[in-house]
């Protein structure tokens, strides 16, 4: 499994949050309680996604975050991105490998080219419609989505 840094996880809960209902704005403190984090490292996160496009913010009396992006266009792995290293997919094979770590490392390099094809293929829409249709139920305090 892709194993993501909480900046990059909180990030796709954001997007994922705010573009559920992009015509509303949402303070940081509002977010993070939704999903048991924290307000401060929120905030940073949100500012990331300020800088990339994908959300913007409103000062003022009822202002917060909304997101600007294009939910059809945006896919996972374009917010992934900005918060991750995610190289050239290098090969996980050395010319001095031994038979079974190079048969491995393209088991490996297999599976990380496929998470990235899907990670590539879902937009921010699909997401969300998998969810209103119930497809997938998310428990926010442990990050894990589980199939119904």
């Amino acid at each position: 499994m892709m194993s993501l840094q909480k900046a990059t996880l909180f990030a796709l809960y954001a997007v994922l949050d705010l573009a559920a209902e992009p015509d509303r704005q949402r303070p940081a403190a509002e977010i993070a309680d939704r999903y048991g984090i924290s307000t401060n490292h929120l905030a940073k996160v949100l500012r990331d996604l300020g800088k990339a496009g994908l959300v913007e913010s409103v000062r003022g009396a009822g202002g917060g975050y909304r997101f600007c992006g294009n939910a059809r266009r945006t896919t996972l792995m374009d917010i992934i991105r900005h918060f991750e290293d995610i190289g050239t997919g290098a090969p996980h094979n050395r010319p001095d490998a031994n038979p079974i770590e190079r048969v491995l490392g393209l088991v490996f390099n297999e599976i990380e080219a496929s998470t990235h094809a899907t990670l590539h293929s879902l937009s921010i829409e699909t997401v969300l419609k998998l969810m209103r249709r119930g497809k997938v139920k998310a428990n926010a305090r442990s990050g894990r989505f589980r199939a119904v």
